[in-house]
């Protein structure tokens, strides 16, 4: 409901912009919306306002009510019965202004953070370069959730200001003209106000950007830890994140130091204040100085202190609040889609499914198109392929099929429904099942069609939880052949009119890419529309056409055999890959496929033989395997914790001196507080004493106490930044040195969580919270001492109300405190689900899944609110009975809520092992020996690998395959030490690597891993992370891996941008990228993980050559699906569900 309001307001003022609503639309349809609400909350504002304004009054009618001997009974009563009803307004008043302020807050909240969703679903694909997906997740977890607090904060603003001119009328109704000298320092503390806010703007600002830069190179890091850990990287991106973490510290520092200026001007007003008024008193002579006169000023200089501090603390909010509207304006007036781009019909009885005419498309406007000239029409039932050379641009004719690339020109038409593959696989948390089914209802005959169909049977058949296995965020825990099927069984699932497939082969070995081509293109899809990218040279054969990309433009199409004989690109393209198949046996390349397909079926009845031979004893070592899963609940507290919070936000961040010179500046300044008063009690009944020396006396007191409260607020703040870098220091430390099984099992969205809107309460909130959990604490007590010094009969009543305070406490507590703790974990969730949505928004609008992925998301908004609702009703409960205990109550609910223990995460073994270091040449030779090694992933998991004992000679070249999911990559992860082996060794020139750091293992060992992974920055950052080679070494290594041309033609060369995950490098030239890295390091062993996965064959082949010569002499591991690939290793290792045999 409070989406549709917002959205039904925001859609109207976007159809009637005029120059009145140019910017700031956010605003105005809150406004449109919730006008009703704030009403209704200024109006509870407002009769708070007026009963703690008339408090002063009944005190001062109490004081003359006592002075006078004639006073009668029922003056009394009656003033007794005025004090109770004003009393019992304000309380309910508050409350009700509190509570439906948040209300009111919780509700926009979740308007914005559904209205950013469903933007982001929206957003084209120019505008998606312009807000990652950190900074997306950032709109949410922080501008949404502060626009939250708005309405409390707007109405404090007003309602503050409004006490403190009505507390001015009071003043002047009680001591007249004398109250007038007591103007200029008041207006000269509200001046002072303007220069603190204009400060706290910039710093609130730069803040802001600083923040969004740290969590966008997070999300970035998060995402691509395991090519960080393969690399040895984690030094580098940990100094990278404590660096942006370092410019958002400088303006937290300023910020929170200049909060504590502010304190001075807060307490020095109303004693600067006073003194004046006192002094405007002996000198104009316009009200008696006696009791009812000095007490009633201090009680009204009291309820303006109120204002005076919170006026400032409401500015900088609001201020806050201001740029959050401007961050959210932007991104929710950012383009969208045009729908006028392409225009999708139901097939109906079309001949036609796709049809482009004169199509021009450019990523970027300002620049030359990316295709030009595209004339397409297919036929329904055909089967296109489309080949071409790496950055052709295939995967942007998919792009244009789909409507994600700018149109520049001409038109394009689809008929039917659309199911898209794509060429990065995107695989959402959850099961198996729920990646498959996709959000369509279960049909267990078309559902275990799809299944076979892309030979994902027997990988569910030996996994414990079958379908129902979950999957990690991002696919973490499958292999990428295993996450290439799951998305193309969602693809046949979804039973679409039309199948764009961009190289779903390429992560696949040979004999299942031909499984996949001929029961899955060829058989399941045989009616169906297909269009088909791949390098594959041997499938398109099969096609009803071929298009040939190159430059950007439809080179050449037609049929294999006419394509052929026409000679130019196409017959260069398959010339390529005949020499590619033939590079490593000159003789008959028919002979070598006939080998090829030999060693396939070997490869598949080897791997059915070793099933049923293992199958009794693979049910055995599993079945008392508890039923766990991989992503783990977020953890959460029960019961009581205690005072261990605050101990360790104390103690880990060594701040007990700040604590203590807290608790003794807030103890002088009570003490100094309570001196003054006295001072003023006991020599109003002196007569000898003249007023100058009264007055004076307690202005020098009261400035005393000022520097006290000052020293309070400036440690309380300092308290608060060294946690805050403790902390994060801790947190960085923690995720850097985590296992690769900790990103698996824990969603990326929980960790932003924790280092975006948690962090931020632990920046801005706990440390102001400790002050003032002190000062309460400090008053209490000072309080019933003085209580107690003046009628000590006042014991009877405080003692009996402290149990029954400490006893609706305890029964507060018991439910909101898991009511808080359940609420910390459900924003998480949205969160994560908002990273993923943002990942893979092509796959969700190609599938026209907008709709259901927006109704999910509303569930997951719902179960926040609800959680905040139910906590903060809880919370005014409370309050409402314990009003005393207002401030003790709130902030210790916020301690538990943020400092609650995470859990600790187990770290990986050090980087640098002292005593243990290698020599700087190792290894010399290269020789690896694998010593019974035997891996799994959890001390109750199977093992994965079992047993293996083998060795790999110096300098030789041994080739891994093996179905998906055999366990070529738990091999290469252990050699890494990405996983620690349960027992047996592995020796690199006679070291036991598990004897040696990580950073000195890793740094001697070189890897191309399987998915190329770039980052933002530019082409030197990328090839040379760590700048350790010369401009001379990165152009040799470029010119090696065949990247020169490419980079040459960029205007600025080697310091050329390079964006987020490398979207504007297609995946072939990203694989290159990482070859060139390797190229630079020349270690002694190479490992290759599915290197040319990517890359069509001719630059294949010409890389195989490369790698052969520069790496002559090394030990080199290719993990491979092409057969060709391994074909010149000197040795070949066929896994199989963990155990080996090996070729020579």
């Amino acid at each position: 409901m409070a989406y549709q309001s917002f959205s039904h307001a925001w859609d109207a003022l976007l159809s009637n912009r005029s120059s009145y609503y140019t910017k700031n639309l956010v605003i105005w349809a809150l406004a449109n919306v919730y006008s009703k609400d704030m009403i209704i909350v200024g109006i509870y504002a407002f009769i708070r306002t007026l009963s703690v304004v008339a408090s002063p009054l009944l005190l001062y009618a109490f004081v003359q009510y006592s002075s006078r001997v004639d006073g009668s009974l029922s003056e009394g009563i009656l003033l007794v019965g005025c004090l109770i009803v004003v009393k019992v307004f304000d309380s309910l008043s508050q409350r009700h202004w509190f509570f439906n302020a948040r209300r009111s807050g919780m509700r926009m909240r979740s308007a914005l953070m559904v209205a950013i969703y469903k933007k982001q679903l929206k957003l084209s694909s120019v505008a998606r370069r312009r807000h990652s997906t950190g900074e997306i997740v950032n709109y949410i977890a922080v501008d949404a959730y502060r626009m939250g607090e708005f309405p409390f904060w707007f109405h404090s603003a007003w309602a503050y200001a409004l006490q403190l001119f009505l507390a001015i009328g009071v003043l002047f109704g009680i001591v007249g003209l004398g109250a007038l000298p007591g103007l200029v320092p008041l207006i000269i503390c509200c001046l002072l106000n303007l220069p603190f806010a204009k400060m706290l703007q910039t710093c609130q600002s730069q803040f802001m950007v600083a923040q969004d830069e740290r969590l966008r190179a997070t999300s970035e890091v998060l995402n691509n830890m395991k090519v960080i850990k393969l690399q040895s990287w984690e030094e580098k991106f940990k100094n990278l994140i404590e660096s942006l973490r370092e410019k958002e510290f400088t303006w937290l520092s300023k910020t929170q130091l200049m909060k504590s200026y502010s304190t001075v001007l807060y307490w020095m007003s109303p004693t600067l204040i006073s003194s004046v008024v006192f002094l405007g008193c002996v000198l104009i002579g316009s009200s008696p100085l006696d009791a009812s006169t000095i007490f009633t000023i201090l009680a009204t200089l009291r309820s303006m202190s109120e204002p005076v501090r919170m006026i400032p603390e409401a500015l900088s909010i609001m201020i806050q609040v201001k740029v959050s509207l401007d961050r959210l304006d932007v991104f929710l007036l950012d383009d969208e889609l045009k729908d006028e781009s392409l225009r999708r019909s139901p097939l109906e009885d079309f001949d036609v499914s796709i049809r482009l005419h004169a199509g021009a498309f450019s990523w970027d406007q300002e620049a030359s198109s990316t295709l030009k000239g595209v004339d397409l029409e297919v036929i329904r039932g055909q089967k296109i392929a489309v080949c071409g050379p790496v950055g052709a641009g295939k995967s942007s004719l998919l792009y244009a099929i789909l409507g994600e690339i700018p149109k520049v020109s001409g038109s394009v038409e689809v008929f039917g429904s659309i199911a898209y593959v794509s060429q990065t696989s995107w695989i959402q948390s959850g099961t198996i099942r729920d990646n498959i089914l996709y959000g369509k209802p279960m049909s267990k005959t078309k559902y275990e069609k799809a299944i076979k169909a892309c030979a994902l049977d027997k990988d569910i058949d030996s996994f414990k939880h079958g379908d129902l296995t979950e999957i990690g965020q991002r696919g973490l825990n499958m292999s990428g052949g295993q996450k290439q099927r799951i998305q193309l069984a969602r693809a046949v699932y979804y039973d679409a009119d039309i199948y764009l497939l961009d190289d779903p082969f390429s992560a696949v070995d040979a004999h299942t890419a031909s499984t996949l081509f001929n029961d899955c293109v060829m058989g399941v899809l045989e009616k169906k529309t297909v269009v088909l990218v791949t390098h594959q040279v041997e499938f398109l054969a099969e096609a009803d056409r071929i298009l040939v990309m190159e430059g950007g433009e439809v080179a050449q199409s037609g049929n294999y055999e006419a394509l052929l004989t026409a000679g130019t690109a196409f017959e260069q393209l398959v010339n390529a890959h005949k020499d590619a198949m033939t590079v490593f046996n000159p003789g008959n390349s028919e002979k070598l496929y006939e080998s090829q397909k030999i060693d396939s079926d070997q490869l598949e009845e080897s791997t059915r033989s070793y099933l049923i031979k293992q199958n009794s004893e693979g049910d055995n070592s599993i079945k008392d395997t508890p039923g766990i899963q991989l992503t783990e609940d977020e953890e959460k507290e029960t019961g009581d914790v205690g005072w261990k919070p605050f101990y360790d936000y104390v103690f880990v961040s060594k701040g007990s001196l700040f604590l203590g010179v807290c608790i003794f500046a807030q103890s002088a300044f009570v003490a100094l507080q309570a001196a003054s008063t006295y001072w003023l009690a006991i020599v109003i009944q002196i007569p000898q004493i003249s007023s100058w020396i009264l007055i004076g006396v307690y202005a020098g007191i009261s400035a005393i106490s000022t520097l006290f409260v000052f020293l309070r607020s400036y440690f309380a703040a300092l308290l608060g930044l060294k946690a805050s870098k403790s902390f994060f220091s801790c947190f960085t430390n923690s995720v850097f040195k985590a296992p690769m099984l900790f990103f698996d099992s824990t969603p990326i969205g929980r960790i932003l969580t924790r280092a975006s809107s948690d962090l931020s309460v632990l920046d801005f909130d706990i440390p102001y919270a400790v002050a003032f959990l002190i000062a309460t604490v400090v008053e209490i007590v000072t309080t019933i001492f003085i209580m107690a010094s003046v009628t000590w009969q006042i014991l009877i009543v405080a003692i009996p109300a402290m149990f029954a305070v400490k006893y609706i406490q305890g029964y507060y507590l018991a439910s909101a405190r898991e009511l808080i703790r359940i609420n910390g974990t459900t924003k998480a969730p949205v969160m994560n689900y908002t990273s993923e949505t943002s990942l893979g928004v092509v796959t969700i609008r190609a599938f026209s899944m907008m709709d259901r992925f927006f109704a999910n998301y509303l569930n997951l908004i719902d179960t926040d609110a609800k959680l905040f609702f139910h906590s903060n009703a809880a919370m005014e409960w409370l309050v409402i009975r314990v009003e005393a205990l207002q401030n003790l109550t709130l902030f210790t609910a916020a301690l538990l809520l943020v400092l609650l223990p995470q859990g600790t995460i187990t770290p990986e073994p050090p980087a640098i092992v002292d005593g243990g270091r290698p020599p700087m040449s190792w290894p010399s030779t290269g020789r690896i020996d694998l010593q019974d090694l035997k891996i799994k992933y959890r001390p109750n998991a199977p093992l994965v690998l079992k047993g293996i004992t083998c060795t790999f000679k110096e300098g030789t070249r041994v080739g891994v395959v093996g179905r998906t999911g055999s366990g070529k990559t738990t091999l290469i992860s252990a050699l890494f030490r990405l996983v620690e082996p349960v027992s047996g060794r592995i020796l690199i020139d006679g070291l036991d690597i598990c004897s040696i750091g990580l950073r000195d293992l890793r740094l001697k060992l070189s890897i191309i891993p399987q998915e190329p992974t770039l980052f933002r920055g530019t082409v030197r950052t990328n090839l040379d992370p760590l700048d350790l080679y010369s401009d001379q070494q990165i152009w040799e290594a470029i010119e090696k891996c065949q990247l020169k041309s490419s980079i040459q033609s960029l205007p600025n060369l080697l310091d050329s941008h390079v964006s987020d995950e490398g979207d504007n490098w297609s995946a072939g030239q990203r694989q290159l990228f990482c070859l060139g890295r390797v190229l630079l390091k020349r270690n002694r062993i190479l490992v290759l993980d599915e290197a040319t996965a990517s890359i069509d064959s001719a630059t294949d082949a010409i890389l195989q050559k490369v790698i052969r010569q520069e790496f002559s002499n090394c030990t080199v591991i290719t993990v491979a699906h092409r057969v060709p690939t391994v074909t010149d290793s000197d040795m070949v290792m066929v896994l199989s569900y963990g155990k080996y045999s090996l070729n020579c």
